[in-house]
């Protein structure tokens, strides 16, 4: 209650409260000094039931009434308190200027003035204990007794709790706002357009060496004007309740280069109708080193596709070389022991004649089996369809089921690489099955649809397990895969509706300017 001395104004006397409106029968005894004022009574009684704490004193500082809300406030009982001096629920310290001031209020014209006008207001409890309170005096007139009389009664509230509150309320703010600062993501807040807030990270983001580079500026100033639409528009859906997603998108640093941002949009209804938080994560690394491992990813199936490549082609170099020279030789060296004429007499050299031209005849067979598997001559030769019709008859013998074929009369104008493709998916199908399918029947189609050619496989056997179909390379399926990959097509695998195994693969008739098989030398950025 230590002020300055007032200055001459006019001000409103504090509000009483509802509770003085309380009938004075219902409320308990008056703690004041004893008056016969009827009237006087009667408003000592609404004082006293105020939930506000209330004191009132005379010219000479003496408290003359003190309400049980004022009683709890300073901890004092009303035998204490009344007739007491006034300065005894003031600070030592702030007592001669407080005293200067209620005596200045008392000079003045005014009725009534808030004594926190001029700064806090320090009150003593009985214990020693200081507090803040907000404080308003209001001058009374009264006719008693002895005449005309002046009293003030000051109105006094406890600001302590509300200074605990604000002193957490700062403290949360500050604790908030640093964990805003060093966030490792860019974080801003835009009131409207306008950037309010930015901490650290968002700084060394665009590059500004102080808050007030970018405080004021407009959000769009440092966004790509493609983007100014779909920020607008998850802006506006945010402040009408929705969620929106996060968004990518460039924006142009203080030093002219671009940074791709991955936006996140927030409304913040606490703070106003148009304040939003916008929380900026820098992907630009992220971005280059996903396209540097695509390019890896693209260099490895190229090379990939160059070492299939090499393999088809040392397989044709070794098939050809079996078959003309090896072969050719041992088909001279049959015809040399066919033409041996041996003696008649000698029944053991016809024995021995007949034993090396079997084995010759098994030397042959072998060298064109194994010409075969490396690279079949009819693939060269005669084409697709009729190395997949002798590959299924093969197999069909040798697993003793039969094989349905379905192929175009006239074959799809495939380039070399594409057959052999399919011709080895075929041969690496009808070896899955082999092994695991345990199938009593097979079919196969080949045929040209538009400009795909669609190669399918299908088995009456146990199908694909669970995890086959889960699994990338299940089952020996991935080199199926990576050459339907390598050539611009697809690979499907599945269990047909009839039961058995399904295997689809789609490629385009040429091999598409994506395939590694079309690509050149030169890695493209």
């Amino acid at each position: 209650m230590n002020g300055q001395p007032a200055d001459k104004q006019s001000t409103t006397a504090a509000p009483v409260s509802a509770a003085a409106l309380t009938p004075a029968a219902s409320v308990a005894p008056v703690a004041s000094l004893k008056t016969r004022d009827p009237f006087d009574l009667v408003r000592k009684a609404a004082i006293h039931a105020a939930l506000e704490a209330v004191i009132t004193f005379d010219a000479d500082q003496r408290v003359v009434m003190i309400n049980p809300a004022a009683q709890t406030l300073f901890r004092v009982s009303a035998d204490d308190a009344l007739g007491a001096d006034l300065q005894r629920f003031i600070p030592a310290r702030l007592r001669t200027a407080h005293a200067a001031h209620v005596r200045g209020f008392a000079d003045s014209e005014c009725m009534g003035m808030s004594m926190s006008a001029r700064g806090p207001v320090l009150g003593l409890r009985s214990n020693g204990e200081e507090f803040e309170l907000e404080a308003s005096i209001t001058r009374v007139d009264s006719m008693g007794p002895k005449g005309r009389q002046t009293h003030y009664t000051a109105l006094l509230r406890d600001l302590s709790s509300e200074q605990a509150l604000k002193t957490s309320l700062t403290a949360y703010r500050d604790q908030m706002r640093s964990i805003f600062e060093r966030a490792p993501v860019a974080i801003w807040i835009a009131d409207g357009e306008s950037i309010v807030f930015a901490n650290q990270t968002s700084l060394r983001l665009f590059g500004a060496a102080t808050a007030q580079e970018l405080l004021g500026r407009s959000i769009f100033e440092l966004l790509q004007p493609k983007s100014h639409a779909l920020v607008r528009r998850q802006v506006k859906a945010v402040l009408a309740g929705d969620t929106a997603e996060p968004i990518r998108e460039c924006i142009a640093a203080l030093d002219g280069s671009v940074r791709e941002l991955e936006i996140a949009i927030a409304a913040m209804p606490d703070h106003g109708e148009q304040i939003v938080q916008m929380v900026l994560a820098d992907v630009t690394e992220h971005t280059r080193e996903n396209a540097a491992l695509e390019r890896s990813r693209r260099q490895l199936r190229r090379l990939a596709a160059r070492l299939v490549q090499a393999r088809e082609d040392e397989r044709r170099h070794i098939a050809r070389e079996l078959h003309d020279e090896l072969g050719q030789q041992l088909t001279a060296l049959k015809m040399e022991l066919s033409s041996l004429q041996p003696d008649a007499a000698v029944d053991h050299w016809q024995a021995r004649m007949a034993q090396m031209t079997h084995m010759v005849d098994a030397t042959v067979a072998s060298v064109r089996r194994i010409a075969k598997d490396l690279r079949p001559a009819m693939l060269d030769d005669l084409g697709l369809n009729a190395a997949i019709e002798s590959l299924a008859n093969d197999t069909a013998r040798r697993l003793g089921i039969p094989i349905t074929l379905e192929l175009d009369e006239t074959q799809p104008p495939l380039q070399d690489a594409t057959a052999t493709a399919l011709y080895r998916m075929v041969q690496e199908a009808l070896t899955n099955i082999a092994r695991h399918a345990h199938a009593s029947q097979v079919s196969i189609s080949l045929r040209q649809v538009e400009d795909q050619v669609h190669l399918t496989l299908q088995d009456d056997g146990v199908g694909f397990s669970a995890q086959a179909l889960a699994s990338e390379g299940g089952n020996g399926l991935v080199g199926i895969r990576e050459r339907a990959y390598m050539l611009g097509g697809d690979l499907h695998v599945g269990n047909a509706a009839q039961g058995g195994g399904l295997l689809s693969v789609r490629l385009p008739l040429g091999s598409p300017p994506q395939s590694p098989l079309a690509a050149n030398d030169h890695e493209t950025a």
